[in-house]
Formats: C-alpha cells, sequence, structure tokens
C-alpha cells in the first residue's frame, strides 16, 4: 500500500505538526504516524512529494503471530513463544520490536548475553526502541554491575522519550532496586519535573527519603503520593501504611517542644500573660486551653492529656485557640460560648424519649443526669469547636510544616475517635437519633478536612445519610469559602450558622466578649448602658440574632394586649415614685437585660422592686415604661416594637 502527499500548503494544513520542519523531521514524524503497532513503514521524498510504503500484507501475515507471541510472553510461556517470534524475526528482520522481545524472553531465562545481542540488533534497527533502551540498562546495572554503561543506555532513553514519565519512573525503580540511590533519585525527579501528579514517583522519593533517614522529606513525598492517588490500590495501601511508619519515627526520634516553644513565647508577648503547658490525664478532652480572665488568674493554662499519640498537636492547637482570640480582640470581636442551666433544661426536655429508655433499662437518676449532661456538654463542644477546629488545622497545616507528622497522627486519632463515638452500636443504641445525626455531621467535617490536608478518606466509614453528607459538605463548602479570606472572629459566625440550620442554637449564647467582661463593672456598665441603653451596637451574635427575631415576632403579632395591660401595671406602679427612683430602676432592668429577656421566661427578679416576680412581657413592659418616664429622649434605642402597646396602655391607665 502507498500513499502520496504533495509536499503544500494543504499538508500542512491536516499535518501543522510538520510546518518549518526540515525532509527529516517530516519523515520521522509521518513514519511514527503511519506506524502500526511494531510495523514501521517505508517513508522517502522525491522532488516536492512525500511517499509512505505499508508493507499491509506483511502486516497482515505477522499480525496474528505478533499478538500470539505478546500473549504467550504475558503468560510466561516462554518455550511456545520463542520459536514463533525466530520465524518472524526471518521473515522480517526489519523489525525491531521482534529483537527487543525476544531479548526481553532471554533475560528473563537468564541469558543475559544473548539477551545483549538481540537487543543491539533492536537497537541497530530502531535506535528509539525506548524499551531497547531501558532494557539494556536494566542488564548492565542488575547483572552486569556496569552501572556507567546502564546510565548510557538509561540517558538514551530519557532523550528518546524526553516526555514519557511512566518510563523514566520505572528507570528510577530499576536502578532502587539495585540500592543505587542517587541515580534513582536522579530519574525520579525528572519524571516528577514532567508530570508532577504522578503518585508513582512521589511514593518513590518517599522511599529514598527514609533510607537516607530523611524522615520530613519521606513523610512530605508519601503524603503527596496518597492524596495524588484516588485509586485505593496495592499503591495507596502501601503508602497509608507508610505514611504512618515514618511518622511515629518522627515523633520518636524529635523533641517536639520544639514545635511550641517559640510559638508560646510569641503569644506571652503579645498577650502579656505567661502560658503554662501542664500535663493532665483527667480531663474529658484531649486538650484545653483555660484563659486567664476566665479563672482569675495571672497566667495562662494549657492542659492536654498525655495518653493521646502526638500531644505536641493538641498544644499547637491549643495556642492557636488563643491567637485567634487575640486577633479578635483587636476588634473586639471576640465573643464566648456561654450555656445556661435553662439551656441544658431545655435539652433534656428535648430527648424525653431517651430519658424514659433509660429509665426502663434500670438506670438510676444520677446515672441518668450524667449522661444527659455528658450528652449535652459533648453536643455543645462540638458545636463550638468544629468551625474554629477547621481554621485551626488549616493555620497549623500552612504554617508550622514541621508538625504535620504530629497532626497527622493526632487528628487520625481523634477523628476514629469520632468516628466510635457515632457508629459503635451500643453509642448508637441510647443516643437519640436526632443528637447522633448531629454529631456525625459535626464529625464528618472533620474527615472531610483530613481528607483535604492528607489524602485518607474516612468518610465512608461514617456510613451517614445522604442527607447527613449533604449537610457536612454544604457546612464544608460555606467554611472553605472564609478559608481564603478569613477575617478576625469570623469563626463564630460559623458556630451560630451552622447551628441555627441543624436546630441546636437553643444549647448557647455568643455573647461579646468586652460585654460579658462589662458585667462585672457597674460603674461601666451603667455609663454603657445610658449611652446604649438595649446594646444597640453591640458585637454579641446572639443578641443581635435573638433581637431580629424578637422584633420580627412582634411585627407579626400586632398589638400585644399582654403587654399593654402589663404597662398599666407599670404605669400605677411608678406613679408615686420620684423621677430619680424610676431612672435608678430604669437602669438596674436595663443592667439585667444585658443579658437577654426572653419573652418565655418567667423567673426575672429586680433587686429595685422587692418580693415581686415577673415574666418575659412583664419585665419588657416595665423596662420600656421605666425609660419612657425617666429618659424619654432614648427610648427608641431600646428597639422594643411597643409604640402602640403604650399608646393603648396611656388610654387605659387611671391614675389613683
Amino acid at each position: 500500500m502507498q500513499i502520496v502527499h504533495k509536499l503544500d500548503d494543504f499538508l500542512y494544513t491536516i499535518f501543522p505538526e510538520l510546518m518549518g520542519g526540515g525532509n527529516n523531521l517530516i519523515i520521522s514524524l509521518l513514519e511514527n504516524y503511519y506506524s502500526y503497532g511494531p510495523y514501521k513503514p517505508k517513508v522517502f521524498i522525491e522532488n516536492d512529494w512525500v511517499i509512505i510504503e505499508i508493507d499491509t500484507p506483511a502486516i497482515i501475515s505477522q499480525e496474528v503471530d505478533y499478538r500470539k507471541v505478546v500473549s504467550l510472553c504475558e503468560q510466561g510461556n516462554f518455550l511456545e513463544a520463542k520459536p514463533i517470534l525466530k520465524k518472524l524475526i526471518e521473515i522480517n528482520p526489519t523489525n525491531s520490536e521482534y529483537h527487543r522481545i525476544m531479548g526481553q524472553i532471554l533475560s528473563d531465562e537468564g541469558n543475559q548475553e544473548e539477551a545483549i545481542n538481540y537487543l543491539i540488533d533492536a537497537l541497530r534497527w530502531d535506535s528509539k526502541n525506548g524499551w531497547a533502551l531501558v532494557m539494556m540498562g536494566n542488564i548492565f546495572a542488575k547483572f552486569k554491575n556496569d552501572l556507567q554503561t546502564a546510565m548510557k543506555y538509561y540517558d538514551q532513553a530519557l532523550v528518546v522519550n524526553p516526555n514519557d514519565y511512566i518510563t523514566i519512573n520505572n528507570i528510577g525503580g530499576n536502578l532502587l532496586q539495585q540500592n543505587k540511590l542517587p541515580e534513582a533519585k536522579k530519574y525520579f525527579w525528572e519524571a516528577v519535573k514532567i508530570n508532577d501528579t504522578y503518585p508513582n514517583s512521589h511514593y518513590a522519593l518517599g522511599i529514598i527519603a527514609e533510607i537516607e533517614n530523611d524522615y520530613p522529606s519521606a513523610f512530605f513525598s508519601i503524603i503527596k503520593s496518597i492524596k495524588l492517588n484516588d485509586k485505593k490500590d496495592v499503591l495507596y495501601q502501601s503508602s497509608v501504611k507508610m505514611a504512618f511508619d515514618i511518622a511515629n519515627k518522627i515523633i520518636t526520634s524529635n523533641d517536639g517542644k520544639k514545635i511550641f516553644r517559640e510559638y508560646r513565647h510569641k503569644l506571652e508577648f503579645d498577650c502579656g500573660k505567661a502560658i503554662d503547658i501542664v500535663k493532665d490525664d483527667e480531663i474529658n478532652t484531649a486538650a484545653k486551653f483555660e484563659f486567664a480572665e476566665n479563672y482569675n488568674r495571672t497566667k495562662h493554662i494549657v492542659k492536654f492529656n498525655p495518653k493521646y499519640l502526638a500531644y505536641e498537636h493538641l498544644i499547637m492547637h491549643e495556642l492557636v485557640h488563643l491567637d485567634f482570640a487575640l486577633a479578635a480582640r483587636k476588634v473586639n470581636a471576640n465573643q464566648l460560648f456561654i450555656s445556661s442551666n435553662k439551656n441544658k433544661a431545655d435539652f433534656i426536655k428535648s430527648i424525653n424519649h431517651t430519658v424514659k429508655k433509660l429509665n426502663k433499662m434500670g438506670v438510676t437518676d444520677a446515672g441518668i443526669v450524667n449522661y444527659c449532661s455528658g450528652l449535652f456538654e459533648g453536643i455543645n463542644r462540638q458545636i463550638y469547636n468544629t468551625p474554629i477546629d477547621l481554621f485551626i488545622e488549616n493555620n497549623l497545616y500552612n504554617e508550622f510544616a514541621e508538625l504535620r507528622p504530629y497532626q497527622f497522627l493526632s487528628l487520625y486519632t481523634l477523628i476514629t475517635e469520632g468516628l466510635n463515638a457515632v457508629t459503635d452500636k451500643k453509642i448508637v443504641e441510647i443516643t437519640p437519633k436526632d443528637i447522633l445525626s448531629k454529631s456525625k455531621i459535626y464529625n464528618l467535617l472533620n474527615a472531610l478536612q483530613f481528607k483535604d490536608l492528607y489524602g485518607i478518606d474516612l468518610i465512608k466509614d461514617f456510613q451517614a445519610t445522604p442527607t447527613e453528607l449533604k449537610h457536612a459538605n454544604d457546612f464544608y463548602e460555606e467554611y472553605l469559602q472564609y478559608k481564603e479570606n478569613k477575617e478576625p472572629g469570623e469563626e463564630y459566625e460559623l458556630i451560630l450558622h451552622w447551628a441555627e440550620d441543624l436546630k441546636l442554637d437553643t444549647n448557647f449564647e455568643l455573647v461579646n466578649e468586652n460585654d460579658f467582661r462589662k458585667r462585672n463593672n457597674i460603674d461601666e456598665l451603667l455609663a454603657s448602658i445610658e449611652n446604649d441603653p438595649y446594646d444597640s451596637v453591640s458585637k454579641d451574635l446572639t443578641k443581635k440574632r435573638e433581637m431580629e427575631n424578637f422584633q420580627k415576632g412582634q411585627s407579626e403579632i400586632g398589638l400585644n394586649m399582654a403587654v399593654v395591660m402589663f404597662m398599666v401595671d407599670a404605669l400605677q406602679y411608678f406613679e408615686k415614685l420620684p423621677k430619680d427612683t424610676v431612672k435608678q430602676i430604669a437602669l438596674e432592668i436595663a443592667m439585667q437585660g444585658t443579658q437577654g429577656y426572653r419573652p418565655d421566661n418567667d423567673n426575672y427578679r429586680i433587686n429595685s422592686i422587692p418580693g415581686k416576680l415577673f415574666s418575659g412581657y412583664h419585665i419588657l413592659a416595665y423596662y420600656y415604661v421605666s425609660w419612657m418616664l425617666a429618659i424619654p429622649e432614648m427610648v427608641s434605642q431600646l428597639q422594643l416594637p411597643y409604640d402602640e402597646e403604650y399608646n393603648m396602655a396611656l388610654t387605659i391607665y387611671k391614675p389613683k
């Protein structure tokens, strides 16, 4: 079969890669294009024509036997393959691939000298036969112990196929098997330069680094191999095992304390307080940070449980908590997570079915109380910590590379601990389904980040429902949006958003730290109340949310007659009191109101009005009326939507 092309613009249109090339390039490219397996055409140029001669009959007659030889070799049946291959070589000795296969058979049989002869013939017929070049290099490296000659063939293979990263990686693998580490490393790095996403090359570099006792580099390369490998094949399994082995070697051979000492010193300078690191195997979490201000101390304290592997990571994690808080304090955005007995009582009411179940199981009242309290505190820890922890772990991963082996082992331990808490049959049997599901969602967020950071996928192990997975993925996407340009204190927004979505926001309040601290300074608080009686400029996310919901609810209700009647009561109470006394009461109500008044609460007391118990709407009515009588010019700042109720109360009220 003969194909003829005119050397004109149309040829360059259908073969644009020929543009600007000389005759040798044109012949080479067309020879490659019209090759069929091991069968290459004859290409030559005459005048303004390029002619391609393809030996179609030879291809047809030899193809069946060639495929049979390849199949027999793959099965290791060299005895049957060799006679057929010899016949093919006799018929068509110009076929380089026939010689190459015979060389491979002979090498596998242990006849290296004859193998070299056939491989040389393969290269004489086609000096660009990459497999023949690699095999020659393998024989001289492995069987002749002649690395210098082997490198000549390997380097030529690199010249022939400069972008064939798999072949280059295989060369490195052969050298690695011969313990030729510097030479092997050269080829693996060449493979990485060509394709940085090939996990095999990174895995091999990890092996070499481990052999050289360069454990940090080994860990880096192995983790990269894991993150790039989505097949979960033998290489993946080997990489995961190796990652744990290397990480354990690092944490046992290094002084992990040096990682956090410098960081602690920086934070001590920033906050002006000493930070103590204390072992405590009795705390109910892996680690905790105790702010000096919350314990009336002069020092901050990081407590960690030494039973946890790689606890240096836990210490660093808690120190970042402080770092985030310091950044938020600078812009008055730091929030305190506060949960009251009423929050706990409401929570326990919501799981009444579980309480009854435990009762039937014979659990004591004390046991039930302890269980419910533990469940409440546990889900609250997840509500508060999970969003912040995602930012913290991202910060640690990117800012403290030397900590990664510690972080890897520690996070794996914590995630598997969380996994057990939501999948263990005994736990699942008694835990309220709703709380278990929400806890699983928070745990899934940690697993999603662990996969991002270290490539290990534990998500399926959680046996999550589609709804749970959707919640977790939606939350994680929201975190990723915040992550890129996170401002100080924004982590608290995620705490609130996610808790609201999961209907867990009744478990707690987020209170602006400065506002909370003011409550211990009466003079300062009274001054702030007079300037901003309903805390309209507060950065307390919970109070802001509650006020918005309250106002929305009131606008939907319309005129609240209960409030009207309570206002009439207030007008009657205040009518004989001096204005200064009314003002004092107004300020006290406002001061107590900084902690938030709830319309559904019926247990409020005011010291200035002894012996009187107020419901939520009752105290709000006294709140509004006292300010209207004593400080009317500032009533609008209360943001209480009771103007109509007050006007109605005035029409009903009759002075005594």
